[in-house]
């Protein structure tokens, strides 16, 4: 009832919306007259009596009919399509409802009866004829003011010749604070080259650039920028590469715009707004397709835990996860600011979700038993540890401590909780570690295969958690990262810094790593038996070289490598190497059905063994004996080659790896 009221509900201020309601209420009256005449010429004058009632019946059906279709909620100065075919319904609508009600009243005698189809186009033209006229009008008048300015504009030329460009340039046509004037586009569908969009002609294929551009700049048409209209859907993170390296010889920047289906950025900023390509942009890595229903089923209504919500995965993490609606959320962190923050964000992004911020350790056990007992999580991500290579490896206590006896606490606090999985995140500085890191994050994944083995196999005392241990390169802007340290020195003027011309690394967006993580853990929970104990890994696609990286951050603010910016090499710091890997030799990878992710076969650890040496870990670090601390990680990981083993008094007891 309360909808019918808004429908036929007049507006009763004299405005435009309601000029244009009763310019459609007159011509529907008009429209009836015109079509009589039409149909009976100068015999109208024998239809009189029939005349008035039925403009009168005609013109109340039509006035019923726009308001039930919304004809007048759409703006004439954008009248479109849709219009169109609003008023095709509404007007059909009053057709039929017309001739039903005649039909009831006179069996349609006192009419002739090919009138109604006669008045259906009469209508049509005079409801429409005018809204494209003003919508002409308008866009006429528009283009008289850009003419004396549009020189005024930056020249651009598109790359794509699709549905976002159509769109690009007609909003730069209709728009007198634009500030971009379209010159020409490229694409590389043949077919349309030759063809124009809106008055702008397609020149050629992308790879014609040079040509095109030379062009241009003899006709006095130079284009200043090139603009992608598509670039993830059209261009790989090599072509893309390789298309910044010619606009720097071309003198022109590039940009890209938002894809139209990224509906935050349509609403936030407007489907046209150009944006600088990014460096994110240049990865190029193909869209993984991720199983959402797997992934809601992992964390919908579940109390979820996250350690080190507050850091660069933990906060992404957290983000991820309040959007797949858990039945409460945990955020643990010992950084009080990056705690904050993150309950903060959510306060305001998810106010509706149950969530509680904790502050502490995860060195603290005692406090994390407390948590754990009270919470009773039942999935716990722990992304909480000290990353940072050249830190660690001047602060090897305090690495072991977070890295290797946070998780050991994690891990522990969770099978008291009954929680039904932990999830690790760790790194491919893991394999063949030749840092105290990558050492204390393999020790960290061995606890958690071999506590994963032994609940599989019925004798953990009772315990069913789920451990799951996810490996992954680099993360592109996490806190002391290669990006952020580069654009610190782009912003000071450069050097730009990099250890080494032949060092590699594996790159990842944290939005889709943390996607991964999730993808990677749903599918471990339904994984079998013959997949407990083993390591999930992330597609990483191919390494980049970090020269390279540092080479197109710089094009990409608008500078010369080299010239405008110089990049000096440093060597390679303490425990760092050159290539990373994401498998070791005795981990031969297999394929899973979780797009994006690889499964790495055990290297069994005996989990009672392992304890024991971790305790004297522990107690080593509680000494701050960092000879004995050294020679402990050499032994519980072979693999691990930073320094030279020290030897063991024969009694220390040693796990045995495969």
């Amino acid at each position: 009832m309360r909808k019918l009221k808004e429908i036929f509900r007049l507006p009763l201020i004299f405005d435009r919306r309601f000029l244009a309601y009763f310019h459609d209420i007159l011509v529907a009256g008009i429209s009836f007259v015109v079509s009589l005449y039409l149909r009976v010429g100068d015999g109208i004058t024998h239809y009189t009596q029939a005349l008035v009632p039925g403009v009168a019946l005609f013109t109340i059906i039509a006035a019923a009919a726009y308001r039930l279709f919304g004809m007048n909620s759409g703006v004439w100065r954008y009248a479109s399509l849709r219009d169109l075919m609003a008023i095709a319904r509404a007007v059909t609508t009053t057709i039929l409802v017309f001739l039903l009600l005649m039909f009831l009243v006179t069996r349609l005698d006192a009419l002739p009866r090919s009138v109604p189809l006669i008045n259906w186009f009469v209508l049509v033209v005079l409801l429409g004829g005018p809204r494209l006229l003003y919508r002409l009008a308008k866009d006429r008048r528009l283009a008289g003011i850009l003419e004396s300015n549009a020189r005024d504009r930056i020249p651009v030329l598109l790359v794509g010749a699709g549905d976002e460009a159509e769109i690009f340039i007609r909003a730069m046509a209709t728009d007198r604070d634009a500030a971009y004037r379209v010159v020409g586009i490229l694409d590389d569908k043949g077919g349309r080259i030759g063809r124009e969009i809106h008055g702008v002609k397609v020149l050629g294929r992308l790879a014609e650039l040079s040509s095109v551009v030379g062009d241009l700049a003899a006709g006095g048409q130079c284009p200043r920028r090139l603009i992608l209209t598509r670039p993830r859907a059209r261009l790989s993170g090599t072509r893309l590469g390789a298309l910044v390296e010619k606009c720097e010889a071309l003198n022109l920047v590039l940009a890209r715009l938002p894809d139209l289906t990224d509906f935050r950025d349509a609403v936030n900023e407007g489907p046209m707004t150009v944006r600088p390509i990014v460096i994110e942009d240049l990865l190029g890595r193909p869209q993984v397709a991720l199983d959402k229903g797997a992934i809601d089923g992992l964390v919908a209504g579940r109390t979820v835990l996250v350690t080190g919500a507050g850091g660069t995965i933990g906060s992404e993490l957290t983000r991820q996860i309040a959007q797949l609606k858990p039945r409460r959320l945990i955020l643990l962190d010992h950084g009080e600011f990056n705690l904050y923050s993150i309950e903060m964000e959510m306060r305001e992004n998810c106010p509706d979700l149950d969530c509680r911020a904790v502050l502490a350790n995860v060195r603290d056990r005692n406090r994390l038993m407390e948590v754990f007992h009270e919470e009773k999580p039942e999935l716990v991500f722990h992304a909480a540890a000290l990353k940072h290579v050249p830190m660690v490896e001047l602060n090897p206590v305090e690495g072991v401590l977070t890295n290797v006896m946070g998780t050991r606490n994690v891990a522990d606090a969770a099978i008291a909780a009954g929680a039904a999985a932990m999830v690790l995140i760790s790194t491919d500085k893991a394999v063949r570690s030749t840092n105290v890191m990558g050492a204390t994050k393999r020790i960290a994944e061995c606890y958690c295969q071999a506590l994963d083995i032994v609940a599989s196999s019925g004798v953990g005392k009772g315990w069913q958690t789920r451990f799951m241990t996810v490996r992954f390169g680099n993360v592109l802007g996490s806190t002391g990262s290669v990006v952020p340290l580069f654009s610190r020195q782009l912003r000071a003027g450069g050097p730009l810094t990099v250890t080494h011309p032949e060092v590699c690394r594996y790159f990842m967006t944290v939005r889709e790593a943390v996607e991964l993580v999730l993808q990677a853990s749903a599918y471990g929970m339904n994984a079998g038996r013959d997949d407990r104990g083993r390591i999930f890994v992330l597609d990483m696609g191919q390494p980049v070289k970090i020269v390279d990286l540092a080479r197109q951050m710089i094009r990409l603010a608008g500078l010369r490598p080299d010239k405008d910016i110089k990049i000096t090499f440093t060597g390679l710091r303490p425990g760092e190497k050159l290539y990373e890997e994401m498998f070791a030799a005795a981990e031969p990878p297999e394929q899973t059905s979780a797009e994006g992710v690889l499964v790495a076969s055990p290297r069994a650890v005996d989990l009672a063994i392992l304890r024991r040496s971790l305790d004297e870990l522990d107690a080593a670090c509680a000494t701050a004996d960092a000879v004995r601390l050294q020679a402990l990680l050499h032994h519980i990981v072979p693999d691990y080659s930073q320094l030279d083993p020290v030897p063991l008094p024969s009694e220390t007891v040693l796990p045995h790896q495969a």
